[in-house]
């Protein structure tokens, strides 16, 4: 009975514990509901583009990244009607501007790889908007054009894809829209020169 009653009057002098201070949320936590072990939700979310390293505090490299992927669903959602991708839109323009190019050669110009190349290849030539034609002197080497529907096909995506330019041009200055094209010009050129890549 003695030690019961020591054991208990020691227990009544312990010192109560100091409450913990209540933890911050991380920079750029939000808060969310509260979970199923009652913590609240303290998951971290990026910024919209246009703010924080979205933004102009990002590297130059990420913004033009996250530029081209914006623009690239803007251009899916704008030729999907017309049964046409943006990369199958890359090769129809190139082989406007230049006739006749190998399947490596639009590879390099249309930024894909020979393996892409060859599938839309062969979709278009199967949609009859491109053709073939040995290559006058390496006979085994093919060239390829455009049919007069695939003429006609590219001028309907471009009247919708020049809709998207003028867009991404508002506000510029013909000055302006000048020195963005030679900036973007002159990094796959300045590259290329360096042997660092660029096609």
């Amino acid at each position: 009975m003695k030690r019961q009653a020591a054991a208990k009057a020691a227990k009544r002098q312990e010192p109560k514990k100091a409450a913990q201070p209540a933890r911050k949320p991380p920079k750029g936590a939000r808060r969310g509901g509260t979970a199923a072990s009652g913590e609240t939700d303290l998951t971290v979310s990026p910024p919209p583009a246009g703010q924080g390293k979205r933004g102009e505090a990002g590297y130059l490299g990420y913004l033009l990244r996250q530029a081209q992927a914006a623009n690239r669903l803007r251009m899916e959602r704008t030729l999907a009607d017309l049964g046409v991708t943006p990369p199958q839109f890359v090769v129809l323009t190139m082989l406007n501007a230049y006739p006749g190019l190998s399947g490596a050669n639009l590879a390099r110009v249309a930024l894909l790889t020979p393996q892409t190349v060859g599938v839309i290849i062969g979709n278009l030539e199967r949609d009859g908007a491109i053709q073939k034609s040995p290559h006058p002197i390496h006979g085994r080497m093919l060239q390829w054009t455009l049919t007069r529907r695939g003429t006609e096909l590219l001028g309907k995506c471009r009247r919708r894809v020049m809709a998207m330019e003028r867009r991404l041009a508002a506000g510029l200055s013909r000055t302006e829209d000048g020195v963005i094209r030679r900036w973007l010009a002159r990094i796959a050129a300045d590259a290329l020169k360096s042997g660092q890549g660029g096609y």
